[in-house]
């Protein structure tokens, strides 16, 4: 299982608002540390702060910070957010599923015991076991660290 970028921005995104709490971020700030394009950030952005995690001021002094308190962002439903599961594997449709093992295959029960696993391994996490104690990751992303922009 490979997460998209946008997960992997998302968890990026909050890990950074986690860190840097104590300030109101801006898309371009995130960008620039998360390695990852503005246009990028502002989309996962914008699914963030509509599922209450992040908060967004426009103008001037505006920017974006959390929303909760890290303790209270569970990585699982994070996850979740971004990664529609429902559909992992072409079985998993309703709808135009052609797979002619279907009838026989056991390979979906198998995936469905395995996201479960995954799925349950995350939810007992927070965005607190992310960033608490971790100052490497708090070195990183305070900007410290040399930077380049990528997709």
């Amino acid at each position: 299982m490979r997460l998209t970028t946008r997960t992997n921005l998302a968890m990026r995104i909050l890990m950074f608002c986690g860190v840097n709490q104590d300030k109101v971020a801006t898309k371009g700030e995130i960008a620039r540390v998360c390695h990852a394009r503005e246009t990028h950030i502002a989309q996962v952005v914008n699914v963030l702060a509509h599922k209450g995690y992040l908060a967004t001021a426009r103008g001037r002094g505006g920017g974006i910070k959390l929303a909760q308190q890290p303790a209270d962002i569970n990585v699982g439903e994070v996850i979740r957010t971004f990664e529609p599961s429902a559909e992992f594997a072409e079985c998993f449709k309703k709808e135009g599923n052609t797979c002619p093992l279907t009838p026989a295959c056991r390979l979906k029960s198998a995936l469905v015991v395995a996201l479960g696993a995954f799925y349950g391994a995350l939810d007992g996490l927070t965005l607190e076991d992310f960033i608490v104690g971790n100052d490497t990751l708090a070195t990183l992303l305070e900007g410290t660290a040399p930077q380049k922009a990528v997709a």
